[in-house]
């Protein structure tokens, strides 16, 4: 582990009344974090109220315009990057927190003990939990496998396997190189960063170790199960029109990764339908992929079967 590293953590939320409160707790929890910014993006609810109740010295409770998500995370790192010294930033982390989410504890140390000198990033995996905190499913039995680690780019083109950037600490230096989150996406804009950052460097995965508790309830669109793969076409489009992400593929590559993500995509769309219990829905999206790219047929099989189990 480097000397000296220091960890922030951005956390935007809209009327997140519900669960903000257990997000900045965990936040704060952590001994390696130093900063917590919580950028309250137009609330109507008390939640920078139940944010800013927390009598502690690294929090700031920040206000946002109402711009959606990636602008109150950028809105977030610009605090942070006006209080993290230009001569540290390399030596600086941050994380970006859903305000419906919680971190594990510790799982910041553990993070940090996996960093290495080049990379650009570290990240672990999550456990679902209830509206109640609750965990559920059997995410667990996972732990065991192995992710990419190092050089990833080209298998992170192939499908989001990393999920959420609650699992992930990224250097300061280079979140502020890549440009931040692109405002102008709605949906899988966390992807399109992550592909933008491992484009800088090697991503390592700290393996068997669960970082965050990733919230599943009524509110949330990811896990309605109503999203269908156009409400993903234009991130697809835009990462793979990026320079810095495909600068250094060849055509052939960026063709097949490509085909390789719309198939990951819709086997996602498969996945999240079993769980909201639409299985004509998932039936559907799952014969779209094996028409789409049948040499996926085995991994699609395994991921809505690993559904339909609870994982």
């Amino acid at each position: 582990m480097e000397l000296s590293m220091c960890v922030s953590v951005v956390i935007p939320v809209k009327n997140g009344v519900q669960f903000i409160g257990d997000a900045v707790a965990s936040a704060l929890a952590q001994p390696d974090v130093k900063r917590v910014i919580v950028v309250d993006d137009g609330s109507t609810d008390d939640s920078a109220k139940i944010a800013g109740s927390f009598s502690n010295q690294r929090l700031t409770v920040i206000s946002g315009a109402g711009r959606g998500v990636s602008a109150a995370r950028n809105l977030g790192f610009a605090e942070v990057d006006r209080l993290v010294p230009a001569s540290e930033s390399d030596h600086s982390w941050v994380l970006f927190l859903d305000a419906d989410d919680r971190l594990v504890p510790g799982s910041v140390s553990k993070l940090l003990e996996t960093v290495q000198a080049n990379c650009v990033a570290v990240y672990g995996d999550y456990e679902r939990i209830d509206g109640s905190g609750h965990r559920i499913g059997q995410r667990s039995a996972l732990l065991r496998r192995r992710k990419p680690s190092g050089e990833i780019l080209r298998n992170l083109l192939a499908g989001n396997f990393i999920v959420n950037g609650g699992v992930m600490l990224i250097r300061h230096a280079q979140f502020r190189r890549v440009g931040g989150f692109d405002e102008t996406l709605r949906y899988c804009e966390d992807w399109h960063l992550f592909c933008r950052v491992a484009g800088q460097g090697p991503i390592v995965w700290c393996p068997r170790t669960t970082t965050l508790e990733y919230r599943v309830h009524n509110q949330s669109a990811m896990m309605s199960g109503r999203l269908t793969f156009s409400d993903y076409r234009a991130a697809v489009e835009r990462i793979f029109a990026d320079p810095l992400i495909i600068g250094k593929l060849s055509s052939a590559d960026v063709v097949r990764l490509r085909r390789l993500a719309e198939a990951h995509l819709k086997t996602y769309l498969a996945c999240q339908a079993i769980r909201a219990r639409a299985y004509g829905r998932a039936l559907r999206e799952t014969a779209e992929v094996i028409a789409f790219l049948p040499s996926q047929i085995p991994k699609t099989l395994a991921h809505t079967l690993g559904a339909l189990a609870g994982l």
